[in-house]
């Protein structure tokens, strides 16, 4: 398949070029960032800024498939109406274009934000865990509003057009370049530490696992599907860490393994067959740090989002 994707230059985006690539797709890779003006690598790199309807125009047409994951991605380091305007509208003009240009499917990368207990100016927290698709949506937030407006429009483009898509909710993302410095601190805390999202992570290669899923298969209409490890980043008891820091306030669902994530994936199991493979255990060691051979491979460069990278550049 002829298949664009969007924030190339992200960790996610990166890691969704590799694996497109080991998988045999013919792979444009777009984004904001300048592009080097010699000899392309395995990759066709396009520079384009997609809040300008212009240039999603320009980039879209001729793909099979787009998987959208160009955003700014946090609510924290822009001015709240920067965030908003750019990623709503580089959501609405990519979506026209692949609905104007005859794209069958199309994969939005949302946010596990979305339902608006991660970065509230008014505190609340989720109702149940883990936390499913079926959970009420409140954003306060720029990003989270920007992600949920996303969704919106992914309904509308599948309801007046022949396009199918995807948006995947993905949870706190990891790689080997950041894992230490995230997770790290909450497996030397041992529970102590409270999380909006019940201590829930993915690694960047179990999303982008999702994304060339969704892509490739052909599943009707718009759904929305979490992303998450199967266990959480303390590896202790879900239901016991959610007592402890939430008492009685948040309802407690069956879950398939004590440790397991506080969110749940099995919308995306039963749509799509795709189950998380990776765990902080595969690159962390007991006490949080960096497994010396993971760091190996990223001082030479040998990680799946180095690689993807290095596809672009």
């Amino acid at each position: 398949m002829r298949i664009l994707v969007t924030g190339a230059r992200g960790k996610v985006g990166a890691a969704a070029v590799h694996h497109l690539l080991r998988s045999g797709h013919e792979v444009t890779a777009v984004d904001a960032a300048a592009p080097v003006y010699e000899r392309a690598r395995e990759v066709r790199y396009i520079q384009a800024d997609l809040s300008d309807a212009g240039h999603a125009a320009a980039v879209v047409p001729g793909h099979d498939a787009v998987i959208h994951a160009a955003a700014i991605p946090s609510p924290v380091k822009n001015p709240p109406h920067v965030i908003f305007q750019n990623n709503v509208m580089a959501t609405y003009n990519t979506l026209e274009a692949a609905e104007r240009s005859g794209v069958s499917r199309f994969v939005h990368l949302s946010s596990e934000t979305v339902p608006g207990f991660s970065y509230p100016t008014r505190y609340f927290h989720a109702d149940y865990a883990p936390i499913d698709e079926g959970h009420r949506v409140a954003p306060q937030d720029s990003y989270a509003l920007s992600k949920s407006v996303g969704e919106a429009l992914m309904d509308a483009a599948v309801a007046r057009s022949d396009m199918n898509g995807v948006s995947v909710r993905p949870t706190w993302v990891q790689w080997e370049g950041n894992i230490e410095r995230n997770v790290g601190p909450i497996v030397r805390a041992a529970g102590a530490d409270r999380s909006a999202s019940f201590w829930s992570y993915v690694t960047v290669y179990d999303v982008a696992d999702l994304l060339v899923l969704a892509a490739t298969t052909d599943i009707p209409g718009h759904e929305v599907l979490y992303a998450a490890a199967a266990d959480n980043a303390n590896g202790l008891p879900l239901h016991d860490l959610v007592r402890r820091h939430f008492g009685d306030e948040v309802e407690l669902r069956p879950v398939s393994r004590e440790d397991a994530s506080g969110i749940s994936t099995a919308k995306a199991v039963r749509l799509l067959g795709w189950k998380p493979k990776r765990s902080w255990r595969d690159w962390l060691d007991d006490d949080g740090y960096l497994r010396p051979e993971v760091q190996y491979r990223v001082d030479a460069g040998n990680t799946g989002v180095q690689q993807g990278w290095a596809a672009i550049s």
